[in-house]
């Protein structure tokens, strides 16, 4: 799951179109889908050709599976609409789409957390799950991150879990194991760096850019240490002990250069290419991360000289923010029953394994973590299934943009120096209340 992203929104003007979309609709406004705007049960119509709009394919995977389709729906072919690699990008062409309830767009590759916003404001349709056979078969966590309340609208194809990389080379010529707790990770860096080939290399980095990756890597430590950034009944939380325990361990890691200065500009592609090329002891990071840093192309400077294990926390190993990608159907696209189809058959086992094999992305298949060939040729799959099985989801809220950029511009103060960490914590828990209950 690569984020990219760097918040930027005119949140009013997308609250306003979102008031005006609903009250369209319960004024009975056809929002130009061809009369085939779908309910809870109801049945999706209309077929011919339809697009899928997505981020940009790092993978050059996404060509092959959209192809097996085309090949066997000659008559129903899918044209790739490529967005900009900025998720935040991605998000604001997504919502200006709809709001001009365009049909330029048929089905819509989604950020697990923008389900609820695009849901409430009928940017995308509901799905009948009596349509959708083998929902039962994926991995619990994933499908929640495809419904708003309760029902479902949007179809999860991969997962994520974040995975702590680490030079295996490196440790076990220096005596240690994969760590479980941040101190044990600050230790295992101290006897590493002493080594010759390790000269020069850098304990530890994640994401910390001022995008939706530093949200995930700020909530990760805060659940790591214990706390939570909106608990179970909907209300933010992070003026705690527990959350300051969490952005204290970041913003110490750039204090005691346990952390490159340049992971102040780190998104997740930016640290996969500074793990590849030797600068990093460890690294936290998607599993899309695997298949690249493995490749022997010369690309990649690590291959065979690295493993993962689960990220470590403050006092047990550490929690992961829930990541990854849904297919919805937009609300105003005319062949409806063309997108459903698409998206079974995208979300498939057989495909969803075909996409595994080729990215190392997460499926959310359960079986597929227990298929003897996939471990063979990707070890981290059982550590993987039980970061996504534990993980936590960033909040649910249908003003998610505002509320990420509120964690994000706190985080980053606190990181850069410009806030004291319990200062930043006080004044994001006051602006997330606000936020959160309007």
């Amino acid at each position: 799951m690569r984020f990219e992203r760097s918040h930027s929104r005119k949140a009013a003007v997308v609250a306003v179109a979102g008031s005006l979309a609903l009250l369209a609709s319960a004024c009975g406004g056809d929002d130009g889908g061809g009369g085939d705007t779908t309910g809870g049960g109801a049945k999706l119509e209309g077929r011919g050709p339809i697009t899928f709009a997505t981020g940009k394919d790092t993978s050059g995977n996404l060509t092959n599976q959209v192809a097996a389709w085309n090949s066997q729906h000659p008559e129903e072919k899918v044209e790739v609409k490529e967005l900009p690699e900025s998720a935040d990008q991605q998000r604001q062409q997504m919502v200006q789409n709809a709001q001009a309830k365009s049909d330029a767009f048929s089905v819509l590759n989604l950020d697990v957390v923008w389900t609820a916003e695009f849901a409430a404001n009928r940017w995308v349709t509901e799905l009948p799950e009596d349509q959708f056979p083998d929902l039962g078969k994926l991995l619990p966590s994933t499908l929640d991150t495809g419904k708003y309340r309760d029902k479902l609208y949007a179809v999860p194809v991969t997962s994520d879990g974040g995975l702590l990389y680490y030079r295996s080379d490196w440790l076990t010529k220096a005596g240690v194991q994969p760590p479980k707790t941040w101190a044990e990770m600050q230790a295992a860096c101290a006897k590493v760096i002493a080594l010759p080939e390790a000269k020069g290399a850098s304990c530890y980095a994640g994401q910390f850019e001022k995008y939706e990756g530093l949200t995930v890597n700020f909530s990760e430590a805060v659940n790591s240490a214990g706390g939570v950034v909106v608990g179970d009944d909907g209300k933010p939380n992070v003026d705690t002990p527990e959350a300051l325990a969490g952005l204290q361990f970041l913003v110490d890691g750039f204090k005691n250069k346990t952390m490159p200065a340049a992971a102040i500009t780190y998104k997740e592609e930016e640290g996969r290419r500074a793990f590849q090329e030797g600068k990093l002891v460890f690294h936290r990071n998607w599993p899309y991360v695997y298949a690249l840093a493995g490749k022997t192309d010369g690309s990649s400077k690590i291959a065979g000289k690295f493993a993962v294990a689960p990220l470590p926390g403050k006092d047990s190993p550490g929690v992961s923010t829930l990541g990854g990608h849904n297919y919805a159907i937009s609300e105003f696209t005319k062949n409806k029953a063309t997108a459903a189809d698409f998206i079974k058959f995208m979300s498939s086992e057989e495909r969803q394994k075909a996409n595994v094999e080729k990215t190392s992305q997460a499926p959310t298949w359960a079986s597929l973590y227990d298929d003897p060939a996939l471990n063979k040729q990707f070890p981290y799959l059982a550590p993987l299934k039980a970061s996504i099985e534990s993980a936590k989801s960033r909040p649910k809220v249908v003003k998610y943009g505002d509320v990420t950029t509120a964690v994000q511009a706190a985080a980053y103060d606190a990181l850069t120096g410009k806030a004291e960490p319990k200062a930043a914590l006080t004044d994001l828990q006051t602006k997330l209340s606000s936020l959160i209950t309007q």
